[in-house]
């Protein structure tokens, strides 16, 4: 069910919210999504050599750099989005990061944009995974939380009018607890930058 709803508010067919365990609600962000973000810019600029866009979305990111000529794959679990993002000329398979991935230990550069570090609520193990899918001295650059704002895990689930999803962890990481992050999973952080209101890290494997 988190996938059809995700799925459906990608085409527009009904409203999706993020529900919190306190029963707070808020849209899902489908709009920043399918377009280009202020601050996209300085990530985009920051990706050198073949780059892998993890959780791609609709592939607003993998689309872009393709249009530059960088190199890129984008990989999502669902569908929709991956086929949204070749519908718009680039590249994008359904996978799972933890599953079999293409050029594992070639990519020079990895993203984890939109807080898609919080994927599987368990942020280590994923760092852990992205940096052994690059090569020696690649690069994740990951979208995070203001400093001071607080790295917790929580449950979320989706819910529109007529369906409610299952719960799934969800992680969120401050810019400030990086550097602890980092190096427990063998990285150092190499760069932390705000722009327009959006914070991201880059880490070196």
């Amino acid at each position: 069910m988190i996938g059809e709803l995700y799925e459906d508010a990608l085409r527009d067919r009904v409203p999706v919210e993020i529900e919190h365990a306190d029963g707070r609600r808020r849209p899902l962000p489908v709009r920043d999504w399918l377009g280009p973000r202020p601050g996209d810019g300085g990530l985009l600029a920051r990706c050198a050599g073949p780059t892998l866009d993890v959780g791609s979305g609709p592939g607003r990111l993998t689309v872009a750099l393709a249009r530059r000529g960088v190199p890129v794959l984008g990989i999502d679990l669902a569908p929709a989005a991956v086929a949204l993002t070749v519908a718009a000329g680039a590249p994008a398979l359904c996978r799972d990061v933890f599953g079999r991935v293409p050029g594992a230990g070639r990519w020079r550069t990895a993203l984890l944009a939109d807080g898609n570090i919080g994927i599987g609520g368990d942020p280590a193990a994923l760092l852990r995974r992205v940096l052994a899918l690059l090569a020696p001295g690649g690069l994740v650059l990951a979208e995070v939380e203001p400093p001071g704002a607080g790295s917790r895990v929580e449950p979320l689930r989706l819910r529109s009018e007529r369906a409610v999803g299952e719960w799934f962890a969800w992680a969120r990481v401050s810019a400030d607890a990086v550097t602890g992050l980092a190096a427990g999973c063998a990285a150092s952080v190499t760069e932390v930058w705000e722009e327009a209101d959006r914070w991201f890290v880059a880490l070196r494997r």
